[in-house]
């Protein structure tokens, strides 16, 4: 069976648990403490395995997942069973030929549980995302549609609609369809499908062909590009002047697709010139606009026929003069005044208002019912009985009727005004990732280097060109254009628009720096390392539009309501004009409170339209989404990338944080401050033997050690360090290898006294001195006999115990877990205030202390680096990831904190609780609206009051409603932190200057 093996630097909550879950582990991770260990770790992977995890309820206890476990592993194919009985998880790694998820799911439930499939995915290879713009959903109604019928298609895994971004997010496999599929199935479902992007290890460019060219030159271009190493594929428009490229950045790029298109054909046809193609109308933003647009055309063509018709039907019947001509009677009794209702409300109703006809067609062909439903029967229940009056007022010598043309017309006109304001205001909404997209500057400066380095020439080209390995100059007040590092000069950096950290950041020789932000001062020479999909600008971009996409488990309720509530109108709708046209008709009330104007049929008609028309679900649909957009937003502005509504929905509900201690409560860059030898030694010899063991590993206090080392070595700035064989780490002691034939061990008490390494009383006093003044201390051996004694100090960030104690106050509990010493863990502890410490503790410890957490009744979020914290992260209801901007941070946390402040902990969790109550807001003004207005539409208050809410007023209401949501969400915008926080950052700044 075939095999493959993958080294991984980390381990990512996502990577590793969705795509490689069936793992041997070959080498041991970092450990936590006193030494370091190598994070590389080989897993063996078994191509021919799938994966499948499932939802189990009912499970109480360890005995139940016991029992499920034992009668999914009776069943054939089944190579592993992982039982979660405190999550309710499944995870099953199975042969698909000999057993298929159905089954599986089937024994769960024969066991007395009940399942559902959350994941089945065969390996890396068959999984494929795509994006698509969606356009024409109205409400909730729609985006759930769209979901049911992709995740219908064989071969979907997963499909987002978000309604609010008019996107879907969508997970397939690629050998069993094709995004075309997806695109056809959502046009078949009604609705307009623009492909945005697709794959995740590839981009794509287009190109523009200028010159004189023909189709057997485009041919020989295509071929061209074709062979180019890393095209994926090339797409040539026939009859335009567009040349599309899929290509791999780490491969090619597009300098390189622009030399061949001019020197593939140069000669042979003329000369063509290439260039970036830009085409305007197909982003997310001039597709908004574009929308906008069209919505307020609309409008005011509504509004050139709605005004006639209302001043006739309102205002000129009571102008004398004015009056007695629209009631001169044409054809029997035909008046002016109604000919030119119908004649103008008709253009309003069947060409103005035609979308609202296709919609609803749409909806009901699919076998849904939308808000195009209730306007279109509202709006022809008007109009066709106006227009049954105009024929019997023409065809009748004594026929009195009135007509609502103004209501069918007014209805269309406030609707589509309601959804101008909308539109904008959702467009408002998603502005975080327009500022992000724009970060990235359109010109950068390209240096060419001779072989010795030095700058032979630059040239300025689009920053759209920029490839990797590229170097750039960025002269100040530029902004960066790519990311990379710096290999000449010095400047400071303004990362606030990435990381929201307002302070400059230094930077020289090695720096790496992020593409978008802002150069301040002194020039900087730039070797570009990522570029397109691959850079933190992109990722960011990315991580924000996944987090508006993805839905918060509130999300259901909306979802949920929406599939009856447009019935339910339409019931209520008929219910009422029945009951007051029954009540009319049987004189169940005084003909009095009929309106002179009207009789009993008419009056029901208007209750029953104001009934269908008030009620709308695009309120309850906007409610979460917007406000999560708005909310993810403001926390990628401030330094916190949120993923999704699900994080947000999670972290309000926080009241237990557990931190790690290196990186996360220090400095995370430890230094040696204390070097005692126990025998006599040269300490340049002793330090070269040390540094050679310590090399080999990533661990902080390892590179402290090393760095320290190098003091000794001032002539080179990167030392060879003698060789170091059979090198071995111990998680959580220490490390050990042998170098120039002495045995050199690295580590704690615990990894000493496990080798039977004899401690001196010397040596126990100088530990414990360390640990009183919060150090690390590190033994270190010589063939079995104890040499010397390292204290390491890590410094405690300056925000770290006001942020304790600021968490106090909102009565959030605070435990550390390290794996350092007691000693040093407890006087950290004292320190920063934290009560609770967990010591010496493994990574997988600190996940089970996690758990037993959540067990006692918390809801926990995990504060780390994304390291080796990486099993407590993915243990914890909300992982926190600090020191973010690299690529493991992202992955594998719900919250990304880029500024790696603790006191951004804070805010995230501050963000989420006025985020949420502000979706909480929402749900209260969309629901309660609709609760007391279909009453009062219904003429709840007529009897009493004689108050009537007319159709076209009900409509403008309406449409106020969807408008007052996303305001409502909007004044998310307007987010500050706490005050609280504001004074801890301008400490923090000061201590960081003195």
């Amino acid at each position: 069976m075939a095999t493959k093996l993958l080294s991984l630097t980390c381990i990512r909550k996502e990577r590793f648990s969705e795509r490689y879950p069936l793992v041997r582990k070959h080498l041991t991770r970092s450990r936590d403490g006193g030494g370091s260990s190598s994070e590389t770790a080989a897993f063996e992977i078994d191509d021919a395995i799938s994966r499948a995890v499932f939802q189990v309820l009912g499970m109480t206890c360890s005995a139940c997942a016991g029992s499920v476990e034992k009668a999914i592993k009776r069943l054939p194919g089944i190579h592993e069973a992982v039982i979660d009985a405190l999550n309710n998880r499944a995870q099953i790694l199975f042969y698909p030929k000999s057993v298929d998820v159905e089954t599986i799911r089937e024994t769960i439930e024969d066991a007395g549980f009940e399942a559902s499939l959350i994941e089945n995915e065969a390996n890396e290879r068959s999984k494929q995302v795509c994006r698509i713009r969606i356009n024409g959903m109205t409400c909730t109604s729609c985006s759930s549609t769209i979901e049911r019928v992709l995740q219908s298609v064989n071969g979907v895994q997963r499909a987002h609609v978000a309604l609010a971004i008019e996107e879907a997010e969508i997970h397939y496999d690629p050998r069993l369809l094709s995004y075309d599929r997806l695109l056809e199935e959502i046009e078949n479902a009604g609705f307009e499908a623009v492909l945005i992007s697709t794959g995740e290890d590839v981009s794509k460019i287009d190109l523009k062909i200028d010159g004189e060219f023909t189709d057997e030159s485009m041919e020989i271009i295509e071929r061209s590009l074709e062979a180019l190493p890393g095209v994926q594929s090339v797409e040539i428009s026939h009859g335009t002047d567009k040349i599309s490229v899929l290509y791999k950045p780490d491969v090619t790029g597009p300098r390189n697709f622009i030399q061949v298109i001019e020197s593939t054909v140069f000669g042979h046809s003329g000369h063509i010139k290439a260039t970036i193609f830009s085409e305007g109308g197909v982003g997310r933003e001039s597709q908004k606009q574009g929308e906008i647009k069209q919505y307020y055309k609309s409008f005011l063509w509504s509004l050139v026929f709605t005004v006639p018709v209302f001043l006739t039907a309102m205002v000129f019947m009571y102008i004398p003069g004015i009056k007695d001509l629209l009631m001169f009677k044409v054809i029997n009794m035909l008046t002016i005044g109604e000919i030119i209702r119908c004649v103008l409300a008709t253009p309003v109703q069947f060409i103005i208002g035609w979308r609202f006809y296709t919609g609803s067609y749409k909806a009901i062909r699919r076998g849904s019912a939308n808000m195009d439903v209730l306007i279109a029967l509202g709006t022809n229940a008007a109009y066709f009985y106006s227009l049954y009056t105009v024929l019997r007022a023409a065809t009748s010598p004594d026929f009195k009727g009135v007509d609502f043309f103004e209501t069918s017309a007014m209805l269309i006109s406030f609707i589509i005004l309601g959804k101008y304001l909308e539109v904008m205001a959702k467009g408002k909404t998603s502005q975080a990732i327009a500022k992000l997209m724009n970060l990235a500057p359109d010109t950068a400066i390209l240096l060419t280097l001779d072989k010795e380095g030095n700058v032979t020439g630059e040239e300025e080209i689009d920053g759209r060109l920029i490839q990797k390995n590229d170097v750039i100059k960025i002269v100040p007040g530029a902004k960066v254009a790519s990311d990379g590092y710096v290999i000449w000069g010095q400047s400071h950096v303004n990362e606030s628009m990435i990381t929201g950290e307002a302070r400059p950041v230094a930077k020289r020789k090695g720096d790496t720096v992020i593409g978008g932000t802002l150069n301040e001062n002194g020039v900087l020479h730039v070797k570009v390392t990522r570029v397109g999909s691959e850079s933190a600008l992109a990722q960011i971009v990315r991580l924000v539009e996944s987090a508006q996409l993805a839905k918060a488990p509130v999300q259901k309720l909306a979802d949920r309501i929406s599939k009856f509530f447009v019935p339910l109108v339409i019931f209520l709708s008929f219910s009422t004009w029945l009951a007051w046209f029954l009540a009319g008709k049987l004189h169940w009330y005084p003909e009095s409170w009929i309106p002179s104007s009207m009789d009993s049929f008419e009056l029901a008609l208007q209750f029953g339209i104001s009934v269908m028309v008030i009620a709308c679900p695009c309120a309850l649909g906007l409610a979460t989404p917007t406000a999560v957009m708005v909310g993810t937003g403001v926390g990628a502005s401030q330094g916190v990338l949120i993923k999704g509504g699900q994080a947000l929905e999670r972290a309000h509900k926080v009241n237990c944080i557990v931190f790690d201690k290196t990186g996360t409560l220090t400095m995370g860059k430890p230094v040696v401050v204390k070097t005692k030898l126990l025998k006599n030694m040269v300490l340049r010899e002793f330090y070269e033997l040390v540094a050679a063991t310590e090399v080999n590993s990533e661990h902080p206090l390892a590179k402290a050690i090393v760095e320290y080392a190098k003091k000794f070595r001032d002539d080179e700035e990167n030392p060879a360090w003698p060789e170091a064989r059979d090198f071995v780490s111990i998680t959580g002691k220490g490390v050990k290898a042998t170098v120039r034939g002495t045995e050199i061990m690295v580590g704690n008490k615990n990894l000493m006294n496990d080798h039977k390494v004899f401690i001196p009383v010397d040596a126990e006093e100088l530990l414990a001195d360390s640990e009183d003044m919060a150090q690390t201390g590190i033994l270190v051996s010589i063939n079995s006999e104890l040499i010397g004694v390292l204290s390491v100090s890590d410094p405690l960030k300056p925000s770290a115990r006001e942020a304790i104690s600021i968490l106090k106050s909102m009565n959030i509990k605070s435990i550390m877990v390290t794996g350092d010493n007691w000693g040093t863990a407890n006087s950290i502890a004292r320190e920063v205030g934290i009560d609770s410490v967990i010591a010496e503790a493994k990574p997988e410890q600190k996940a089970e202390k996690v758990k037993e957490l959540q067990a006692a009744g918390h809801v926990v979020a995990m504060v780390g680096d994304g390291i080796n914290d990486s099993p407590a992260l993915v243990a914890a209801d909300v992982g926190m990831a600090i020191g973010a901007g690299t690529d493991i941070a992202i992955e594998a946390a719900d919250i990304v904190l880029m500024k790696s402040n603790l006191e951004d902990v804070i805010t995230a969790i501050d963000l989420s609780r006025k985020t949420f109550s502000r979706i909480r807001l929402n749900y209260v003004w969309a629901l309660g609206y609709n609760l007391m207005g279909i009453p009062i539409a219904a003429g709840v208050l007529f009897p009493a009051t004689r108050f009537r809410l007319p159709p076209w007023i009900a409509g403008a209401a309406m449409a106020a409603s969807s408008v007052s949501v996303v305001c409502c969400s909007l004044l998310l915008k307007n987010y500050k932190r706490p005050k609280k926080l504001d004074h801890l950052e301008i400490r923090e700044i000061q201590v960081e200057r003195v």
